[in-house]
């Protein structure tokens, strides 16, 4: 459907020819203004109702003496301009008199109004056409300007807020025969259907329009046509050839205008000069153009446009043209057909020889909105004296109703260049249509292969990423995956009514629906596919006609083209490209979803604690919100963050598995849904690392128990699961306990790294008590562990510690095992001996009555029980070496146990003989005493002669010897001390040559020599390798 409703006819029978026409809007209901060429001015009423015809108001009979060639209604002083004899005058509204001729103005060939707001500043002076507000802050005017073409000359009417302003005029080459106004401030005017100009009103210049010369690249010829290719043409030719040819112009918006050469349309601007690259081409020579924004209007002679582009008109071949005159609506945006009525648009007979009806574009009023009419009047005099003419209404359709079908039409990008021409007060919710057509038009781009405009578009619009990665097969979307011919109706768009195949959609078609003549039953609807075509050098007849024939060609090789497009498969190489577009998108959305749940203190490390994916549906998921990050829940949030990992890890096990690593040891993927692609591809590392960052360790230490049973090396087979179970936290305790168990039936000691491992602080106790379950020599080793390497003093250990080593002791020594109980049994008098943070009172309970006097006796030392220890060393274990070893260990001077050499003699002396080894270190009365009576003074003459030895001698002798020496070094010193040395100015440095003034010096002793301070170490070594 085209963006007109069917015309329907407002004035049908008015025998009079008209020339002119304007539309009053500012009443209601509005009003239709007619002029004649006999001079009589008919108003009619409109619109109220809708769909009724035009009523009578009045008739100005004679209201000018000749044709009134041209009408228009000025708003600003209420009044209708009319231009006639080659005169305009202003006719006051409603009673139209008295009339005012512009004097000026002589000789007037056309007219063009201007009306717009202008914000006056005192440096500045802004225009704004109506609707389009200005920029600049100011007192607003309404500027009204009647621009009047005369014989090589404008003449300027302006008036400001309804007050008449100075006249102005303008000196041309020619004289124009048709203007527009582009701005209020530049004149766009043609004096030949060829030649055309921009006149500057500020500036007074004016500029020629120069287009390009187009070059025709179809390469059909009308050689390759058949007979009937010339059926139908008789009409055109004879009514084309004997027209007068006038310049076509019509202003497109502020800055651009429309002219026609030829067959061909240009934009232009207000320098003279095109502005776009694109230009209009016609299959003829246009009669007339106008414009109800953003469409262009152009009357196309008879027979010029092929039945072929008429979609529903029966055709005899395909090289029959449309005898009758053509309406060919345009997008000023795109500049494409849109809607391409024949005229009148009743039922066709393709075979007439000549067209029944001419039709006359009249321009409704220069604000270019709907409605718009066209006049109809039959070829035969005959029948225009009886029927009289046809005015028809041509009345645009609601926006959002065009939208909405330029949409299910596929017409993306024109659909979104009308959104942005409409101000905002016309559409309703502009920016949500905007972003819906948007991203329907980047669905359209995926579909096409261009993936970087699409992806583009995604991330501009803030797609749920959902949706996106729905548009990619199962390998990389899973359960998201929609049929290619779901895609429109996924983003929002409207369902397809047939199936059609999953190609590009096809370009913007226009089309039409016939209106009936009053009186007759509706005819059949009718649709115009407008495809481009290939535009032509000139408007000759033979251009043409061979512009007509070569679009039928054109259109039947784009038909072939098009089938074979349909079955062309895409590139190889086109799925990897979209999968990396896909990580380009992926990728994007990535850290800022990060950096939106950081706001929430949430991070990917706690995404084992949040629910998984597969619990949310899948309609859920695509129905999460198009929205900036920053406007979304933190539920949604995260499930966007498990979307977009789960992708971009799908995608780079597909293209870049060495990326794998780091996205599996941080990040949201779902592991149900890519464990067993890893599984397939043998990434076993990769499935450890995704399992530890989900904190699903026990599926990590089953699959390396798994992969250990391929190993024949004990420790490349045992130490993956090692350093796995070190990084652990005391959070999984249970797990390490679980999973170290096999490894201990390994190998003890690959398996004690597990608990010595600095990764991570496991609570030793309940460590302690495992591993006692397991052995208890590791839990002995575990202790000794922790005492010699973390420098654990708590009496807890220790105690336990040694509890160990006796348990390990008696175990071994029931079991008859010697090394062992040896080994432990050293391990226990060693601990007890060496260390002071356990209860030996305790320990000392703990030992059987009849073993372990040693033992024993170390702790009775330890308990201060030194008497008992020594009877333990010489009664129990006849160890005198010990004994006497032990004494010296604990003997103090001048403390509790200053007499425990004593104490041993008396253990020694009471039962039987002593040990004179020990007498050096008792004092001499104390021995005395405690020999028996019968010892004679032979027995004990050396302890005497030891004991008498006294130590004065050599005190004195030593404390002489200090003295003398710190003499001498007084003296000597003193020596030093007298010693001088005289600085001159004439004296020299003996090492750098330099005079000493009075810088910093040093002396060297013994000679006095004197060197600058800097000097000292470089002299020094230079006199002591002369003394070497």
């Amino acid at each position: 459907m085209g963006p007109f409703n069917p015309p329907d006819v407002v004035l049908d029978g008015f025998k009079e020819r008209p020339e002119s026409l304007t539309v009053q809007g500012t009443c209601s209901p509005p009003s239709l203004y007619i002029g004649t060429s006999t001079g009589n001015l008919h108003v009619y009423t409109f619109g109220n109702p809708p769909d009724a015809p035009a009523e009578l108001l009045e008739t100005k009979k004679s209201l000018c003496r000749r044709s009134i060639d041209q009408v228009a209604f000025i708003k600003d002083v209420n009044s209708l301009a009319v231009l006639s004899e080659g005169q305009v005058t202003l006719f006051p509204y409603p009673t139209y008199s008295p009339p005012t001729p512009l004097a000026k103005a002589k000789g007037a060939l056309c007219f063009a109004l201007y009306t717009g707001v202008e914000y006056s500043t005192p440096d500045v002076t802004v225009s704004s056409s109506p609707g389009t507000p200005a920029k600049a802050k100011g007192v607003p005017s309404v500027v009204t300007r009647l621009a009047i073409g005369c014989r090589r000359r404008i003449v300027l009417y302006p008036w400001k807020d309804g007050e008449p302003q100075e006249i102005q005029e303008y000196t041309l080459a020619h004289s124009p025969r048709a203007m527009t106004f582009l701005d209020g401030e530049s004149i766009c005017w043609g004096h030949t259907p060829t030649d055309y100009a921009v006149t500057s009103l500020k500036t007074s210049s004016t500029a020629d329009i120069t287009t390009p010369i187009l070059t025709a690249t179809s390469s059909g010829s009308i050689g390759n046509m058949g007979m009937g290719a010339l059926s139908g043409l008789g009409g055109y030719m004879t009514l084309g050839l004997g027209a007068k040819a006038r310049p076509c112009v019509a202003g497109l918006n502020d800055t651009e205008a429309l002219i026609a050469k030829d067959n061909n349309g240009f934009i232009v601007g207000s320098d003279g000069k095109p502005t776009r690259t694109e230009s209009i081409d016609w299959p003829a020579p246009p009669e007339e153009i106008a414009l109800v924004k953003p469409y262009i209007f152009a009357v196309l002679p008879p027979g010029s446009v092929p039945t072929s582009q008429v979609e529903g008109l029966p055709t005899a071949s395909p090289s029959t043209f449309i005898a009758s005159p053509v309406v060919e609506i345009r997008s000023s945006i795109s500049l494409s057909p849109v809607q391409t009525i024949p005229f009148p648009p009743t039922p066709l007979t393709p075979h007439a020889a000549t067209a029944t009806h001419t039709v006359r574009l009249l321009t409704p009023s220069p604000s270019h909105k709907s409605p718009l009419f066209v006049i109809s009047t039959p070829s035969d005099r005959t029948a225009a004296a009886s029927a009289g003419s046809a005015i028809w209404r041509f009345r645009i359709k609601p926006w959002n109703q065009q939208i909405d079908e330029l949409v299910e039409a596929g017409a993306y990008t024109d659909a979104l260049a009308l959104l942005d021409s409409l101000d905002a007060a016309l559409v309703a919710d502009k920016e949500h249509r905007q972003r819906q057509v948007r991203a329907l038009q980047a669905v359209d781009n995926f579909r096409n292969a261009k993936y970087d405009e699409a992806v583009n578009a995604f991330l501009e619009l803030d797609i749920n990423p959902a949706k996106v990665v729905a548009l990619y097969p199962e390998s990389i979307s899973g359960r998201l995956a929609v049929p290619r011919d779901e895609w429109i109706p996924l983003f929002g768009g409207a369902r397809p009514k047939t199936s059609e195949p999953a190609e590009s959609p096809q370009p913007v078609t226009g089309t039409t629906v016939g209106s009936p003549k009053p009186g007759e039953a509706p005819g059949t609807p009718k649709s115009v596919e407008s495809p481009p075509r290939a535009p032509t050098p000139q408007g000759s007849i033979r251009g043409v006609l061979k512009t007509g024939l070569e679009s039928i060609v054109a259109a039947a090789k784009d038909d072939d083209a098009a089938s074979i497009r349909s079955v062309r498969r895409p590139k190889p190489d086109d799925f990897h490209r979209s999968i990396e577009v896909l990580m380009r998108y992926l990728s994007d959305r990535r850290p800022k979803i990060a950096g939106a749940l950081g706001q929430f203190n949430i991070t990917s490390a706690q995404s084992h604690e949040m629910p998984v994916l597969s619990t949310t549906s899948k309609e859920d998921l695509l129905a999460l919100p198009n929205a900036p990050l920053s406007a979304l829940t933190p539920e949604e949030l995260i499930r966007f963050a498990q979307i977009v990992d789960t992708a971009l890890f799908k995608s780079y096990l597909l293209v870049r598995p060495g990326l794998l690593g780091p996205l599996c040891r941080v990040g949201w993927c779902e592991v149900s849904e890519v464990e067993e692609l890893l599984r397939e591809r043998e990434k076993f590392q990769e499935m450890i690392y995704l399992y530890n960052g989900r904190k699903m360790h026990g599926k990590a230490l089953g699959l390396l128990r798994q992969l250990s049973e391929k190993e024949t090396d004990m420790r490349d087979k045992l130490m993956p699961t090692v350093n796995y179970l070190q990084r652990l936290g005391p959070e999984h305790l249970d797990q390490i306990f679980e999973h170290s168990r096999w490894v201990f039936e390994q190998d003890h000691d690959i398996a004690f790294e597990i608990f010595t491992s600095e990764e991570a602080e496991l609570p030793k106790e309940p460590v302690a008590d495992f591993l006692e379950s397991l052995d208890p020599a590791i839990c002995a080793r575990y202790i000794e562990y922790l005492i010699n390497e973390r420098g654990e003093v708590s009496q807890e250990f220790h105690d336990r510690l040694a509890e160990l080593y006796l348990r390990m002791t008696v175990e071994a020594k029931k079991r008859s095992d010697d090394q062992a109980r040896k080994k432990s049994y050293e391990k226990l008098l060693h601990f007890i001996d060496t260390t002071q943070y356990y209860a030996p009172d305790r320990l000392f309970g703990l030992l059987p009555s009849e073993d372990f006097f040693e033992a024993k006796a170390v702790l009775l030392g330890r308990l201060g029980r030194h008497d008992s220890a020594l009877e333990v060393y010489v009664y129990r274990l006849q160890d005198f070496l010990k004994a006497e070893e032990y004494c010296k260990r604990i003997y103090e001077p001048n403390s509790p146990t200053a007499n425990v050499f004593l104490t041993l003699l008396r253990i020694y002396l009471t039962p039987g003989p002593s040990a004179p080894a020990a007498a050096e270190l008792l004092p001499p009365a104390l021995e005395l005493i405690t020999a028996p009576p019968l010892v004679t003074a032979h027995d004990v003459r050396a302890f005497l002669l030891e004991s008498l030895r006294a130590p004065l001698f050599d005190t004195r002798v030593v404390r002489n010897v200090q003295k003398a020496r710190e003499e001498q070094v007084a003296r000597r010193l003193m020596v030093l001390q007298s010693k001088r040395v005289r600085i001159t100015d004439s004296r020299i440095c003996p090492q750098c040559h330099k005079r000493l003034g009075g810088s910093v010096i040093a002396v060297h002793a013994p000679h006095g020599e004197v060197t600058h301070y800097q000097c000292r170490e470089s002299f020094s070594r230079k006199l002591k390798e002369s003394r070497a």
